[in-house]
């Protein structure tokens, strides 16, 4: 991917239009739920509408990138558009949120070569996205982090990556690096399969892609219910909006499972709103925010990533860019 869509929204009141909120819709294109033909259109319909769906944004359950950009744009509207959703000792610049290293998938030098910077960054929890090279070569580049940090957290994506005929096998060949948890090993929509893992697999699973497209309530209820995993990987963005995730957390809490938080290739408007909210958890695990470092053309902002934390620089500046807004 060397290119991604992303649309604002930016609400105001007519008495003081100086004032607003911005929200970003960030489609995520292939994986999405909502990234289907009419998004524009929807997006036009909501914009019309904007007070209706204020009122009731369950209206845009299948749609949760939109609803996402009409909740954080509402907060930010009402907090009187300084993009500052909700106070907190990370928004004064007390509090840095730990996250995870992200180690994404290359050849196997190039992972080698990310490795050793994240290593030499100390981040304290380093996750690494498997199943884009040959297996041999990822245990290899595993062997390598525990020689070089032994102590470290160690989180695994699997992306799907696994078949069900292979997972117990390359599952067991993993257990060799104390490995924190594993995500999605095999891919979405095999319920059995993954309940089956959930149950056996020596080292513990979190549900990623499972979650995309599960709006309904009783329907993400009997997911978990069916599969049981040990976490569940939240993307606001993805998975519901804000309003939406708070409802897996509470449904995670009914069976004993864990979750943390992760931003899903938004810029920093998107990145910010998702980074806030975290803040107001209280979770001590590490959160999978910090993408916003990918863009060339992003937004500058007060956010900084050094290291394993995530900070907000209470006296940095926004740059929001004149974009053509349509107006409604």
């Amino acid at each position: 991917m060397n290119r991604k869509d992303t649309y604002y929204i930016k609400i105001s009141d007519q008495a003081d239009p100086a004032v607003y909120g911005i929200g970003e819709a960030g489609l995520f294109r292939g994986l999405s739920c909502d990234d289907r033909p009419g998004y524009e259109e929807m997006l036009d319909t909501v914009c019309r509408a904007i007070d209706t769906y204020l009122e009731n944004p369950d209206l845009l359950a299948d749609w949760p990138s939109i609803r996402f950009a009409v909740e954080t744009a509402a907060l930010d509207l009402r907090n009187n558009g300084h993009r500052i959703l909700y106070p907190s000792a990370w928004i004064e610049g007390r509090e840095p949120i730990t996250i995870n290293g992200l180690v994404w998938m290359g050849d196997r030098e190039t992972m080698r070569e990310r490795i050793a910077r994240k290593l030499a960054d100390r981040c304290g929890c380093v996750k690494v996205k498997i199943g884009g090279i040959e297996f041999d070569e990822e245990i290899d580049l595993l062997r390598y982090i525990r020689s070089q940090a032994p102590e470290i957290t160690l989180r695994l994506d699997a992306n799907g990556a696994f078949t069900p005929q292979e997972a117990d096998e390359k599952l067991r060949r993993l257990t060799e690096f104390d490995i924190h948890s594993i995500e999605q090993p095999v891919r979405a929509g095999q319920w059995q399969e993954m309940q089956r893992l959930c149950r056996t697999s020596p080292i513990p699973i979190a549900l990623d892609e499972e979650l995309i497209g599960l709006n309904d309530s009783e329907e993400k209820r009997r997911m978990l219910e069916t599969i049981r995993p040990q976490y569940i990987v939240l993307k606001p963005t993805l998975c519901g909006g804000i309003g939406g995730t708070e409802e897996w957390i509470r449904l995670a809490g009914t069976i004993g499972a864990g979750w943390w938080i992760t931003s899903a290739l938004e810029s920093d408007i998107g990145l910010n709103a998702i980074a806030q909210w975290t803040a107001t958890l209280g979770s001590d695990m590490p959160q999978g925010l910090g993408t916003g470092q990918l863009y060339d053309n992003n937004i500058p902002s007060p956010l900084s990533v050094s290291g394993d934390r995530l900070s907000y620089n209470p006296a940095g500046k926004w740059e929001i860019p004149q974009l053509a807004w349509k107006q409604f």
